[in-house]
């Protein structure tokens, strides 16, 4: 794992219990923090800006694409792809609409990951409320990307 990449997993983990306020929002703080931290100033989807502010509160130098699209990142990053995953990339679901999900892996067991994600919650949801862990199959995963 890249010193970079070890960085933001930590802050990531700094911010687990993170909620919106109030819950369903995609607003209130951190939520703002992270939205502003791609420019983004109004309520909306924020798994994407969690990573983004994750890696910008490392004040290390990373080629992490400053957006809150995920499907935007792995377009733009598609040279950041690899095949197999390990702690600290950044993991990609793909939704229909171009939709999109991601977070962090924090580890790695058999065939799931062990994830730190934003906008999310205990049933899976990529429109959820609050930063949390989660375990999602590897074979749901579109792309891993590390930076």
């Amino acid at each position: 794992m890249s010193d970079v990449a070890k960085a933001a997993l930590q802050v990531a983990l700094t911010q687990l219990g993170a909620e919106e306020k109030p819950r369903g929002s995609n607003w209130g703080e951190p939520v703002q923090s992270y939205l502003h931290s791609v420019g983004i100033d109004f309520p909306a989807s924020w798994c994407m800006a969690f990573v983004y502010w994750c890696y910008q509160k490392t004040s290390l130098p990373s080629n992490i694409l400053k957006t809150g699209g995920v499907m935007r990142q792995y377009n733009e990053r598609h040279q950041n792809v690899v095949s197999t995953p390990q702690p600290g990339d950044i993991f990609i679901i793909s939704f229909p609409g171009g939709l999109g999900h991601t977070g962090f892996v924090e580890s790695v067991e058999g065939d799931k990951i062990h994830t730190i994600e934003g906008n999310t919650n205990d049933t899976g949801s990529r429109e959820g409320y609050e930063v949390c862990r989660r375990i999602r199959p590897i074979a749901k995963i579109k792309a891993f990307l590390r930076f």
